[in-house]
């Protein structure tokens, strides 16, 4: 008996650790940085870290007066100069290419917006240099010879179609070195987040060059971040088929980590959003993440570079990369994956070790989501869903636990009679279980089948962006934040905004309800200190999961409820057999 109140025990607790920890001690998170681009100073577009020769480019100045002016006028006020730009225009983002580098760095996102207000601005994922945050993309080659010209940062472009950039039009730019070599850029883009960008050079000069075609995909600042250890941020990849994932922190201790890949996909992943480069599936590249720090500014790349194409005199060469700019859906990125052959893409999205029951979760609340309209309503019917698959262990472990409580007496009575010789005590419970045919473990084992299930669902709820901004009813407007009520305002009453230790909710107050009742029903602990224990579970959890999404609380409220229920009717008839 003893042995399985420590279980218990032990697996309450390592519950109430593992959610704990975060809100006890969250990870810093990092404080964004940003710096005033003025005429003649440095454009964040790649870094410098070291690499082979030919290497790609690093971050260059903006020295000449035409390329200076540009970049201040475009960083005065945030407005940008349309007259150098090429619209985008899409069912799902807005925004323009720069004729000046040919860069992708202005972007928004249609159909997402700050906050659940339909009003609010869309989601800024892309900005220029100039802008608080710079974060773009950016195509070229690099020459083995140095001395040929390439077109870089500066290069002003020419556009060969009147704009905008469109699902249905795509935005053909040109560049003639005026040494033999014409450059000619492609881009293209679909109704949803994926640009692709073909690179064509033709070489009607005398001699034939040698050039690697590269990707870059660059952010200056680092981004504030949840800081949960249960969800990546950063710079992330998959390089012949393994998944890397770096954290901000290690990449600024060790500068770069270079891949050698064929195929896959490498960029900087928020929690709902992300910029990836996709290369050629069957080229082998070097891919690097790179970290500089320059005039007390981070900056984060991400870039590919291939190997060289010879380009004979009279001849031409294409190559291509594909650049993804948006929000992180799963249908979205399962579809490139299939489409686009991208390696394990869905893998932007941080699904965690239970991934095989994590995706297979998300796609069920995703179908009831369909079918009832509405997400809150959904994530109870996959609570309800869920209890049926788990029925036949969670009836065996209710059945056992109500066995169990009923013996309470007797067992507490053989701890009275042979509490000091503890190898008596255990001989005569084991002959009592043994008797009354009562098995200990088997009320601990299916708790330990669920835990797996609980934490797979928490992702769900916490990573998917089909959770942002989905209401339910009463006062919840997003499933993804914490319940907005709070009784330490007496639900509003009182004006005045308390620690975020002292945020309690009407949900994390029903959760607490239901988790104290469905105590109570177990078999309490016959040690005095461990009962006051796990008296004070239901309140450690309720202010624990107070900050929590509003999600994960209505699921287990809701799953309490429905244990409570099961486990009631089993005590019933349990009592009637006996």
């Amino acid at each position: 008996m003893n042995d399985q109140r420590n279980l218990f025990l032990a697996i309450a607790i390592s519950v109430a650790i593992m959610i704990g920890w975060q809100y006890a001690f969250p990870s810093k998170p990092s404080v964004p940085q940003t710096t005033e681009q003025t005429a003649g100073a440095p454009a964040p577009t790649a870094a410098t870290a070291t690499a082979p020769t030919p290497q790609v480019p690093g971050t260059p100045a903006v020295t000449s007066p035409t390329a200076a002016a540009a970049v201040a006028k475009e960083s005065r006020g945030g407005a940008l100069d349309k007259s150098r730009r090429v619209a985008i225009q899409t069912p799902s983002a807005h925004g323009s290419v720069a004729l000046m580098g040919a860069r992708i760095d202005d972007l928004t996102l249609v159909k997402y917006r700050e906050t659940p207000d339909p009003a609010s601005p869309e989601i800024n994922l892309l900005s220029p240099a100039g802008s608080p945050d710079p974060y773009w993309a950016e195509f070229g080659w690099v020459a083995s010879d140095p001395t040929v010209k390439v077109p870089g940062p500066e290069t002003v472009w020419t556009p060969q179609s009147s704009g905008p950039l469109t699902p249905d039009n795509k935005l053909v730019l040109t560049w003639d070195n005026g040494e033999g070599l014409r450059f000619v850029r492609t881009i293209a883009v679909d109704a949803d987040y994926m640009f692709a960008v073909s690179q064509r050079v033709e070489n009607y000069g005398a001699k034939p060059v040698s050039l690697h075609p590269f990707a870059v995909l660059a952010r200056t600042g680092t981004p504030a971040v949840a800081g949960m250890y249960i969800l990546h941020e950063g710079p992330l990849g998959v390089f012949d088929g393994t998944l890397k994932e770096i954290k901000y922190d290690d990449l600024k201790k060790e500068g770069t980590n270079r891949y050698e890949t064929s195929g896959g996909w490498a960029g900087i992943t928020d929690k709902y959003w992300l910029a990836a480069l996709v290369p050629p599936a069957k080229t082998k590249v070097t891919g690097r993440f790179v970290h500089q720090r320059v005039d007390n500014t981070e900056r984060w790349q991400v870039d590919y570079l291939a190997p060289a194409r010879m380009v004979e005199p009279g001849k031409a060469e294409e190559a291509g990369f594909h650049l993804f700019a948006g929000a992180k859906q799963v249908s979205l990125l399962d579809k490139y994956s299939d489409t686009l052959g991208i390696d394990r893409f869905d893998l932007a999205i941080d699904f965690g070790w239970f991934y095989f029951l994590t995706k297979p979760f998300f796609y069920l609340l995703q179908v009831l989501h369909d079918a009832l309209g509405n997400m809150g309503l959904a994530i109870l019917a996959l609570t309800v869903v869920l209890k049926l698959a788990m029925f036949p262990l969670a009836n065996k472990s209710y059945v056992a636990m109500s066995k169990m409580k009923k013996l309470q007496p007797q067992v507490q009575a053989l701890q009275t009679r042979f509490g000091d010789d503890k190898v008596r005590l255990q001989q005569e419970m084991m002959a009592l279980y043994k008797a009354e045919k009562v098995n200990p473990v088997s009320g601990c084992l299916p708790i330990l089948i669920q835990i797996p299930v609980f934490f797979a669902l928490y992702k769900v709820l916490f990573v998917t962006i089909e959770m942002r901004h989905a209401p339910f009813y009463g006062w919840i407007n997003d499933l993804s934040a914490q319940d907005p009520t709070n009784l330490f305002t007496l639900f509003g009453l009182i004006p005045w905004s308390p620690p975020s230790l002292f945020h309690l909710g009407i949900w994390p107050i029903i959760m607490g309800v239901t988790m104290y009742l469905q105590q109570k029903l177990n078999p309490q602990p016959t040690d005095p200190v461990q009962a006051k224990m796990m008296q004070f579970l239901p309140l450690i959890f309720t202010f624990m999961l107070a900050n929590f999404a509003s999600g994960l609380v209505i699921y287990w409220a809701w799953s309490n409820a429905l244990s409570i229920l099961q486990q009631w009717v089993i005590m019933r008839r349990v009592e009637a057999e006996s």
